[in-house]
């Protein structure tokens, strides 16, 4: 359990819930707010939409603990809101519902378009609430209500507010910069800068959130293969998206990778050190990265053992993986869909390794990738996991 602290509806609060819980799961189950209401809890109906930080976000695809010393509104934090009165009326005036599951996420996003929008146009209104899904009304009455609430406000000469009052550019969240910066406040449980937590320049230990284990077979000796273990530059070019920064140091190695997950690009720039110890063949590298684009930060280690095989003629590499990241991108970075990208990531790097090794040049550093299809079956087996388990359950 990890305890969270943030405000919900004006009221600070701070409670213990799981890693993996949502926003919306932590509003609904822990504070009893039930208006935030879970529909396909994909992110793709909005129902579950509440504002994060003055911006609308699916709460159902947001980690309640990414959303550490967060200000988050739900729809009873609206009650009283000028606004959100005025749509009420409206949509009661349309006939722009009808069994209300949608509506709390729906008068949340439309809102944020009347706070938006300069003039009550149809098209970008619709396009608006695209992400919005209602089964019962045809969203006409909506439109009509969303456009009489924008035309009434402008004809009262209340204008629009230049990027509906965000602070900041960027992901839902994004506003907790500090006074004067673009970045984001850490959550309680954030990677803590090296200049917070350890001598300037060192890169502080920590217990990884998530560990996956990875094993591959090279036809070089033990011997060789930890002799080249010792070449971190030459690592690093056999790692897809990988590039150091400066010459490498032992006890500090600066450089980027970058990852794709689908559409989802990312590049972590950050530190590392690396430990060897030559008795047992095996080492280990730390590190901690900051990706500026989604706000996101992450720790990291790779433990390594080299293992004889056929009579010391080959080599079984041994890798335990262990990561934490917090920010926007700990929302898509489930351990199943980590596993697939380290599980690819680690192939192309023992084909680049062999490569390099045999004398024959590496591949390109290209970024470790997976593809959409990839992540849609790592989803599709989740759930069919959780399916599953919960009919032996209840068996």
């Amino acid at each position: 359990m990890t305890t969270i602290a943030l405000q919900v509806n004006r009221r600070a609060v701070e409670l213990s819930a799981e890693p993996r819980t949502s926003l919306a799961d932590f509003v609904r189950d822990k504070l009893d707010l039930t208006g935030t209401h879970l529909g396909c809890e994909h992110g793709v109906c909005g129902a579950c939409t509440v504002l994060l930080d003055g911006v609308p976000a699916r709460s159902c695809i947001t980690y309640a603990v990414a959303c550490a010393g967060a200000d988050v509104t739900t729809i009873e934090g609206l009650d009283e809101d000028e606004i959100t009165t005025e749509l009420r009326a409206a949509f009661t005036r349309e006939h722009a519902l009808q069994c209300g599951y949608c509506t709390p996420g729906m008068l949340v996003s439309a809102r944020d378009l009347v706070l938006r929008l300069p003039d009550a146009d149809e098209r970008r209104i619709r396009v608006g609430l695209s992400g919005n899904l209602c089964r019962c009304t045809g969203y006409v009455g909506i439109v009509r209500a969303v456009q009489s609430v924008i035309a009434a406000r402008r004809g009262r000469n209340v204008a629009p507010l230049a990027d509906g009052g965000r602070t900041s550019l960027g992901p839902a969240g994004s506003g907790r910069a500090a006074p004067g910066g673009s970045e984001l406040r850490p959550a309680q449980q954030a990677p803590a800068p090296a200049s917070e937590s350890a001598a300037p320049g060192s890169i502080p230990d920590f217990i990884p959130a998530t560990v996956l284990d990875q094993r591959f077979t090279l036809l070089h000796a033990p011997a060789k293969v930890f002799a080249m273990f010792d070449d971190i530059a030459g690592i690093a070019a056999c790692l897809p998206g990988v590039s150091l920064k400066s010459p490498p140091r032992a006890e500090r190695v600066e450089g980027v990778i970058r990852v794709r997950l689908g559409p989802i690009a990312a590049a972590f720039e950050g530190a590392a050190r690396v430990e060897r110890d030559p008795a047992t063949l095996s080492g280990r590298i730390v590190g901690i990265g900051t990706d500026p684009r989604s706000h996101s930060a992450t720790q990291g280690e790779i433990r390594y053992r080299l293992l004889p095989l056929e009579d010391g003629a080959a080599t079984a590499v041994e890798l335990s993986i262990g990561y934490t990241l917090t920010g926007m991108l700990a929302q898509v970075g489930r351990p199943g869909l980590v596993r697939d990208l380290a599980r690819r990531l680690v192939t192309d790097f023992a084909a680049n390794l062999d490569r390099h090794m045999s004398g024959a040049p590496s591949r390109p550093g290209t970024p470790a990738e997976l593809s959409f299809w990839s992540i849609a079956s790592g989803v599709l087996r989740a759930r069919i996991a959780r399916m599953l388990g919960r009919r032996s359950g209840a068996g």
